[in-house]
This record gives C-alpha cells, sequence and structure tokens, in this order.
C-alpha cells in the first residue's frame, strides 16, 4: 500500500478512486466501517479505494499547545488501513493553504482536480472547508455538482454509546487500556526507537527498553501488564512503567517496558508495545530495595494477567 502526498496530483492508475476521508486517529470500530464502506464499494465497481487524511491532526493545526492526543502514527495507521484493503493512503498537508480553502475550493482542487474522486465517503461528523463551514450535506451538494458521489456512513455503537476517539482517550487516562481496546479492536500501541537510558533498571535485574512517548496522547501514569512486538516479528509479554519515574531525579517522562524471559540488545530498534491492563498508579520509593520487591509483584501480576 503506497503513501502519497496529498499537495499534488495522484498517479493516474488512482484516478477515479473511492475515497475514504477523514482523520482517523486510532482506526477505531467507527473509523473501520467508513473505510470498509469505500472498501467494499470500490471493489464493486472496479476502482482503486484511497483513504484521504490529514497531517498535522487540524486540531493540533489550530491548536498548536494543545496536550498531545494522537492515537497512532502514520505508520501504525498506514499499516492498519493496508490490513483493511486500502490500495493507498493520501496524506494532505495541513497547513495555511488547506486551512484557507473554502469547502468548495476543497472539493474542486483536492477531490477533483488532485484525485478525480469518482465516489467520497465520510462518517457523519466530516466537517471542512475554512472554518469548518461545509458537512456531510454540503459534500454530497458539491459531490453532485462536480461529478462525484458522496456517502454517509452511520455512527457505530458499542453497549448504547457511540465508538468515538474522545470515548478512547477518556478510557486510556483514566487507567482502563481494557476498555479502549474493545473500541480499537486491538490493544493501544506504542511505537518508538529503543533509547539508551540510564540503566537503573537493569541494576535492579529489571533491564528495560526506554522509549519516548512523542506525540502520543498520554495515558495514566503507572505499571502496565504489555505486549511487545519486535523489529524481527517477535511478540512478547513484559511489564512496563509509563511516567515519570518519581522515585529517581530528574523526573523523565517515559515508556519504560521489561520483556520476560529477553536478552538481547534492542537500541536503535523500532518497536510497538501494547498496552493491556493497568496495574497501578506510579509512586515514589523510600529505597531500592522496596522498589524491587514492588517491581517482582509487579512482573509476577502481569505474567499472570497476560498468561490467561
Amino acid at each position: 500500500m503506497e503513501r502519497l502526498d496529498g499537495g499534488s496530483a495522484v498517479p493516474p492508475r488512482y484516478r477515479g478512486a473511492i475515497v475514504a476521508l477523514g482523520n482517523f486517529d486510532g482506526f477505531h470500530l467507527g473509523h473501520q466501517a467508513v473505510v470498509g464502506h469505500a472498501v467494499a464499494r470500490a471493489r464493486a465497481e472496479g476502482r482503486p479505494a484511497i483513504v484521504g487524511t490529514f497531517d498535522p491532526h487540524p486540531q493540533r493545526y489550530f491548536r498548536p499547545d494543545s496536550p498531545w492526543f494522537r492515537l497512532t502514527t502514520m505508520d501504525q495507521r498506514q499499516r492498519l488501513l493496508a490490513e483493511a484493503g486500502i490500495d493507498a493512503m493520501l496524506v494532505f498537508p495541513f497547513n495555511a493553504a488547506l486551512a484557507a480553502l473554502s469547502a468548495r475550493g476543497f472539493a474542486e482542487e483536492r477531490l477533483v482536480g488532485f484525485i478525480g474522486a469518482g465516489g467520497v465517503v465520510t462518517g457523519g461528523d466530516f466537517t471542512f472547508g475554512k472554518g469548518r463551514e461545509g458537512d456531510v450535506s454540503t459534500l454530497a451538494a458539491l459531490g453532485a455538482a462536480l461529478g462525484f458521489s458522496a456517502e454517509t456512513v452511520a455512527p457505530v455503537r458499542l453497549d448504547g454509546e457511540i465508538v468515538s476517539s474522545s470515548r478512547i482517550r477518556a478510557h486510556l487516562r483514566e487507567g482502563r487500556p481494557a476498555d479502549a481496546a474493545r473500541l480499537l479492536t486491538r490493544p493501544f500501541a506504542i511505537e518508538g526507537v529503543v533509547q539508551h537510558g540510564d540503566q537503573v533498571g537493569r541494576t535492579l535485574g529489571f533491564p528495560t527498553a526506554n522509549l519516548s512517548l512523542a506525540n502520543y496522547l498520554r495515558p495514566a501514569y503507572g505499571i502496565y501488564a504489555v505486549r511487545g512486538r519486535l523489529a524481527d516479528g517477535r511478540v512478547l509479554d513484559g511489564v512496563a512503567s509509563l511516567g515519570i519515574r518519581p522515585t529517581f531525579e530528574p523526573p523523565v517522562e517515559l515508556l519504560e517496558p521489561y520483556f520476560f524471559d529477553f536478552s538481547g540488545d534492542l537500541y536503535g530498534q523500532t518497536i510497538e508495545v501494547q498496552l493491556i491492563d493497568y496495574l497501578r498508579p506510579e509512586a515514589k520509593f523510600d529505597s531500592l530495595d522496596a522498589l524491587k520487591r514492588q517491581m517482582d509483584a509487579d512482573a509476577a501480576r502481569a505474567r499472570a494477567l497476560l498468561a490467561r
């Protein structure tokens, strides 16, 4: 599956595509319904299926000082979309030029001019154009005038509530990764390059792989049962600290997974760490012996939870 620059025309082989349009951060059940509808229609009509998305997220563009809230990186999203059957991910750079486009200008310039879209599929809450002037009814009217169809997929409900990225973020911030996973259809996962740390974990018998939280949403700080996917495809169970390590000075925000029964050098490798269950909040300990006893207990509990 290709990643395309939304600032220029797509290759001819993708002209006439059915385009699933939205941010799709997290690619949860609702997003999957929109993309699945686009793929099904594209296959039925013998057309390519494209996702059109935005980077940075429009909220981040307009509120650059807002807290980090991303649920997936573009690399993670690309893999998820490929698994869903999408042929190409078209990433529109969200910049001043795009923000200034009217709803009609976006439809004419980007959907018709750059893509030559045969059809567009969105969720019901999709908005576009300067000042968010356009909605799904605007898109349908523009499609009728400009020669592409526009379809809206109804929200997906689970347990009587609409599945949304905001619900997922709330679950993660409140230490409920299993609830977030139900809406995502997979555990929330942080991907990053393993960094060199101060190696305190190694001296305590728990050598960890240190990852920056980068632009991800900050889940509840604390200790988690985790599952890691290494660069070579191996999947390992483990326990991780996510937070600022209050026992040590100065505070450093990290995700520090310790993988059970693993020995090897992960420095410089890109790994993905899934948050499976929340064990406890992070805490400050009076001594390294007390910390080590708690780490032993956390590891034993994580092993038991992950073995179920």
